[in-house]
């Protein structure tokens, strides 16, 4: 069973308020006490309350004293850096879940946007979007058409550099040359696929060799002009 969130507004029953106060005093204490022991820095806590005449403090007068003496010879621009109030630390809060929101807004509308352009390919009209639906709909299309050619280059370079290899591997074989180890940058890109093993195998059977050897990469014309 999840506890219950609380809410953090005054507590305006008396029995109630007071009995959460011992009980948030208790832990802040023990909180206090693990972060310098467990951190080996130098705390203190003093709470002022109106059901005691003295204020509680932890760890101890002198300890409160020697670490209160410490802040106080820290310059005053020293002091206030990293000094919150209630107010501030509401309005930190306040702009950290504004900025959320916004960010969320973002990504809702980015997935909104996406499933009407999904929508449109099935034939759906586009006939009641507004001036600013259309506009980020032309946005999103130019993203998508970005990342499909940044694909296709990046394929045309995988094809280009496998061919470069097939044909260092072909001109070795017609010279020849003893071949030598097989390296990553090589064979292994070359026997990953096994396409090209069976198409070498295949010209040797139909007696190609040489500069009459097909190879895949080349316009289907210019082969056909060659074996004429």
């Amino acid at each position: 069973m999840t506890r219950k969130k609380v809410e953090l507004a005054y507590i305006t029953n008396d029995s109630a308020r007071k009995a959460t106060f011992k009980k948030r005093k208790k832990g802040l204490m023990k909180k206090v006490s693990e972060l310098s022991t467990l951190c080996g820095i130098d705390a203190c806590a003093i709470l002022y309350s109106p059901y005691d005449s003295q204020p509680e403090v932890w760890p101890s007068p002198l300890g409160v004293h020697s670490v209160v003496a410490r802040f106080k010879k820290m310059p005053e621009m020293e002091q206030s850096k990293k000094m919150v109030n209630q107010e501030s630390f509401l309005k930190q809060r306040v702009a950290k879940g504004k900025e959320q929101l916004k960010k969320q807004g973002k990504d809702n509308r980015e997935k909104e946007i996406t499933r009407v352009m999904f929508q449109s390919l099935t034939g759906k009209g586009l006939d009641t979007l507004n001036i600013v639906d259309i506009f980020d709909l032309g946005w999103m299309i130019d993203q998508n058409l970005k990342e499909i050619n940044k694909r296709i280059e990046s394929l045309n370079e995988e094809a280009q550099s496998l061919a470069a290899a097939a044909g260092q591997l072909i001109i070795r074989n017609e010279g020849k040359v003893p071949m030598e180890k097989p390296t990553f940058d090589t064979m292994d890109a070359i026997q990953g696929q096994q396409w090209f093993v069976d198409f070498v195998n295949l010209n040797e059977q139909m007696g190609f060799s040489g500069e009459d050897m097909m190879l895949p990469f080349w316009d289907a014309n210019q082969n056909a002009n060659q074996m004429g």
